[in-house]
């Protein structure tokens, strides 16, 4: 395969050595369990969590004599994601044998796809720093998950459970065009995003629903692209950072000692962060891979291809796009409020007939904060988008101040309510009435001769006149009222 450098060097992403300026070329090979009650050729459950070897058939455990049967479903979902990441979809395709040795794997070959996958090039959009990077996607094929090996449960024995043996996985791989850690996190978060928005894969990546393969290179800008380590099984966003950054430091030391690079394949140990050495990188030939013969050429026509697009739900970035048209928010706010699914749902829910600017505020800078330190989501978060709605709605119609917001959130975080009632019924409402502002800035006028004569000084001294007349009020004053009157009141432009 012909590997094609798309991007260009940018000094913004480069490294510094003691020789030098680096530039680092990351791919990825991500592996998304699809959403599938069966798995890819049988009909064993998928259920995460069961007694271990609960969830095997014949076909799983590779009796012989079993014979693989495709599992329609995981077609369909593959080309959703295909037409997701706006990639070619493959009218035909052909599942191959890929020959390797491992205990969790009975058959002694993982079926899978090579040279024909289900679905050609595609691209992922990212916003890194206010700028759009378009990640360009290799291919996505269709195969089959291995067993897991248990080695700590006994000093002197090993384990195996099938429970994941012949789970559809699809493989997602980019192109080489991620140039940092920071973009590659970007990559993981954004991909992850379009699955769930698909419904084609859960994307908990705790679960080994979605980890990812890291391939890591380094060069000197603009150059050859340089030997690259494959780091397996990355199961974070978080630790594919840091297992990039200590991989690249650790290649440019290599390079810069005069040594070179091996072609390897290694392991990430979070406690340490630091990746090791887990044995040489296979190549293509390595695997011996022969078309599947007990696997006919997958073929469908464009009829079943436009049927499934017609189905597909808004993505994110027309998602982001409509909400700016729509509502008015920046686009920054745009993309925090579709990063999720049912948090851009209960937006929409929020800002539906009311000011989408200030529930946007509200949304990401109140609301997000709170789920975020109370560990939680939108799913099981104590206030509802009717209730935040309604907190919206009083200060957008200066019933309340955004402070008395505030605290009205914390009320019906920790209580529940209705928003308006508990304003009504604790005197929190917002005080408008001009006559009762004009008292009390008459009053703090008086009181303090001295503090006039210093803001007709100094104009911008003014903000303690306004907190000492908020604080007398209980915060319950109108602030853009009580600013304006604090300024006729004291002779102030």
């Amino acid at each position: 395969m012909t590997i094609i450098d798309t991007r260009t060097p940018n000094p913004k992403n480069f490294v510094s050595g003691s020789t030098g300026d680096w530039e680092v070329i990351i791919g990825m090979e991500v592996h998304a369990q699809v959403t599938s009650e069966s798995k890819l050729f049988s009909g064993s459950s998928t259920q995460f969590g069961n007694p271990p070897n609960s969830n095997v058939s014949f076909v799983d455990a590779a009796m012989p004599g079993m014979l693989p049967v495709i599992n329609a479903e995981c077609v369909r979902q593959a080309v959703r994601t295909g037409l997701g990441l706006k990639a070619k979809i493959n009218k035909r395709s052909i599942f191959d044998r890929k020959n390797y040795f491992y205990p969790d794997l009975p058959q002694g070959y993982q079926i899978s796809q090579f040279k024909d996958p289900i679905v050609g090039e595609g691209k992922v959009l990212l916003d890194v720093d206010g700028e759009i990077i378009e990640i360009g996607i290799e291919r996505l094929h269709l195969e089959q998950d291995a067993g897991k090996s248990i080695h700590d449960q006994h000093p002197s024995m090993s384990f195996v459970d099938l429970n994941r043996s012949g789970v559809a996985l699809m493989e997602i791989v980019s192109k080489p065009d991620l140039r940092s850690s920071e973009e590659a996190k970007a990559y993981l978060s954004k991909l992850r995003t379009i699955l769930r928005y698909l419904g084609t894969c859960d994307g908990n990546m705790e679960q080994g629903s979605m980890r990812a393969d890291v391939n890591v290179s380094v060069r000197k800008p603009g150059g050859a692209f340089g030997t690259r380590c494959e780091i397996k099984n990355v199961n974070s966003i978080r630790f594919a950072g840091q297992a990039i950054e200590y991989e690249v430091r650790r290649q440019i030391d290599v390079l810069e000692d005069g040594g070179v690079i091996d072609q390897e394949t290694r392991l990430f140990d979070p406690r340490l962060g630091q990746t090791r050495s887990m044995r040489s990188k296979e190549e293509a030939h390595d695997y011996r891979y022969f078309p599947d013969p007990d696997l006919l050429p997958l073929e469908f026509d464009d009829t079943f291809i436009e049927d499934l697009a017609q189905h597909l739900p808004e993505l994110p970035d027309e998602k982001a796009e409509r909400f700016v048209a729509q509502y008015g928010v920046t686009h920054y706010d745009a993309m925090v409020l579709t990063l999720d699914r049912e948090a851009a749902d209960f937006y929409e829910e929020v800002a539906k007939g009311r000011d989408g600017k200030l529930a946007a505020n509200w949304m990401i800078n109140e609301f997000f904060a709170r789920l975020n330190k109370e560990g939680m989501d939108v799913t099981t978060s104590p206030i509802s988008a009717a209730q935040l709605g309604g907190i919206v709605e009083l200060i957008a119609k200066g019933d309340i101040s955004g402070k008395i917001g505030k605290d009205l959130f914390e009320v019906v975080w920790s209580e529940g309510g209705d928003p308006a009632e508990i304003v009504e019924k604790r005197g929190m409402k917002q005080v408008t009435d001009m006559g009762a502002i004009e008292k009390i800035v008459d009053e703090i006028i008086a009181a303090n001769p001295e503090q006039v004569e210093k803001v007709k000084a100094k104009p911008t001294m003014i903000g303690w006149f306004v907190g000492q007349a908020m604080k007398a009020s209980g915060g319950k004053a109108n602030p853009q009222a009580l600013n304006a009157l604090m300024k006729e009141k004291l002779g102030i432009e």
